[in-house]
């Protein structure tokens, strides 16, 4: 994987400035001394075959876009250049893209030849690219036009009464722009929006440059830290920015439709506590700021872009006990899931189980737990999760082994989320709360801008613990039945009966209750 390797990319510019400031070259990556192939249209995931790219690692992205007008239904135009580095000598590679149309393609400044295959722009280079050498491809002319919001389905570039925004996850992003779009291969991110005076642009990471010409505005934000392309957001319209006092030196913003800040932004006022919180239980926040965007639409979930944790209006009009720990769960994310990235999406659970432990656990230490999931402890919890086990794993497939990826929800099902949570109880119940506290510190530690898979997740934990738990979390992750619950002996399963197999078992998480 990528590991942090650049700071800025100039604009317009083939060259890199590495940490310490020193530029880069992005010099010819031509063949030589190894025969040639196509890279893989797939990175290889099993529920997502043709999600992600194979033969490449991306290094950075200098994604530019315009909106021609202030229409939030338009289509928008872009150009895009990403530096990469061949991980075999390619005589062609794919992109994901799922926009309307691609103008053209050069690979380190020279005209390249390319074709369409659904989601893949397969790009044949004027001169195969030689492994371990570092290239560029810009992807310019490309047009997207945004969709409405679906609670059915992603929808990944989205129109909102206000303008457009991104829900990328998990295979949404190249609806946008053209991509390596698997949380596999990430990378850092120059993003510049071109719109008209009076709409304002927003993405992750800092602000680094704001200019004004012909009636046009640009921002240009930095994401210097690692992000996978699913975790991208461009908002862009009637939106406006709205700064809270920082945390422990975190800068906090909100960015919402100016005509609900007074309704929304007061409902926001606890992410402020949630960050000390999360800080207190997995350390220093990974990112340069924090921050909530809320939408005028119904998304059906909640999603933690990178650095700017998106939401739809229906959040805000729940009660504060059940928003709270919603918002903790997203903030969550921002250690499992954009700063640790799942390797395939069958990991995803060390996302949404992570996520909702915080979640639920945020909800029992602010007293709010029996008005937010009718328990008074965490153990009651997980015992309620516990007996639905079974139901879960017949329901939807192993913790970290979705039976399918139909739809979103196959992959987004409850067995990640409070089930993904409950192998986090039986790990602690099994190893002890303060091996447990040092194991989830070590994790965001170790992996801060990778992905990792589920066998990393074991490995660190018998590493931590001093125990092999490597029988112990295949059972738990891997098992068609719920394994005995370390310390309960008494807890059961609710069985699996012919009437309940093709059930659909409720999740307990409210915030899994409406993903």
């Amino acid at each position: 994987m990528s590991n942090l390797r650049s700071r800025l990319v100039a604009a317009g510019s083939a060259v890199l400035l590495g940490l310490a400031g020193s530029a880069i070259a992005v010099g010819p990556a031509y063949a030589g001394g190894h025969h040639p192939t196509p890279g893989a249209p797939g990175i290889g995931d099993r529920l997502y075959p043709l999600l992600g790219n194979g033969g490449y690692d991306v290094l950075n992205y200098d994604l530019r876009l315009t909106y021609p007008a202030k229409d939030p239904a338009q289509q928008v135009r872009g150009n895009v250049t990403i530096t990469a580095v061949a991980t075999q000598s390619l005589s062609r590679f794919d992109l994901d893209f799922g926009g309307d149309s691609v103008g053209t393609v050069a690979v380190n400044g020279r005209t390249a030849t390319f074709t369409r295959d659904g989601d893949e722009v397969v790009i044949t280079p004027k001169h195969p690219l030689a492994k371990h050498k570092r290239f560029t491809v810009t992807v310019s002319g490309f047009t997207a036009t945004p969709i409405a919001p679906n609670a059915s389905s992603p929808a990944g570039f989205v129109v909102t009464p206000d303008g457009t925004m991104m829900a990328g996850q998990p295979d949404q992003s190249h609806q946008l722009f053209p991509s390596n779009d698997h949380p596999r291969d990430m990378a850092t991110y120059t993003i510049s929006m071109t719109a008209p005076v009076g709409w304002n642009g927003f993405a992750n990471g800092v602000l680094v440059h704001k200019s004004q010409h012909g009636g046009y505005v640009t921002s240009t934000y930095r994401e210097s830290h690692q992000m996978a392309s699913e975790l991208i957001q461009v908002a862009v319209g009637d939106y406006g920015i709205y700064w809270r006092e920082p945390v422990n030196g975190v800068p906090v913003r909100d960015v919402v439709p100016p005509r609900l800040a007074a309704e929304l932004l007061p409902k926001a006022a606890d992410e402020r506590n949630q960050i000390k919180y999360m800080e207190s239980k997995v350390g220093k926040y990974p990112f340069d700021k924090y921050g909530s965007l809320v939408i005028d639409g119904d998304l059906g979930f909640a999603l933690e872009t990178q650095g700017l944790s998106l939401y739809d209006t229906s959040f805000f009009s729940l009660p504060q006990f059940i928003l709270d720990p919603i918002l903790n769960h997203e903030l969550a994310h921002q250690w499992f899931g954009d700063s640790v990235a799942p390797w395939e999406w069958s990991d995803v659970w060390q996302n949404e189980g992570h996520a909702t432990w915080y979640e639920v656990t945020y909800a029992y230490d602010t007293g709010n737990l029996p008005d937010y999931a009718g328990v008074a402890t965490l153990d009651e919890y997980y015992k309620r999760v516990y007996a639905r086990g079974d139901q879960y794993r017949a329901r939807y497939g192993p913790v970290a082994h979705p039976l399918k990826a139909d739809v979103i929800w196959d992959v987004f099902n409850p067995n990640v989320y409070d089930g993904g949570a409950l192998v986090l109880f039986a790990l602690r119940q099994q190893i002890g709360v303060k091996k447990f506290e040092q194991l989830e510190r070590a994790w965001v530690a170790k992996y801060r801008g990778e992905s990792a898979s589920s066998q990393d997740f074991i490995d660190l934990a018998s590493k931590v613990s001093g125990q092999n738990l490597q029988a112990f979390m295949t059972a738990w992750l891997y098992g068609a039945k719920t394994p005995p619950m370390p310390g309960h002996p008494d807890w059961t399963v609710t069985p699996v009966t012919p009437a309940t197999a093709s059930a659909t078992p409720a999740p307990l998480s409210p915030a899994a209750q409406l993903r």
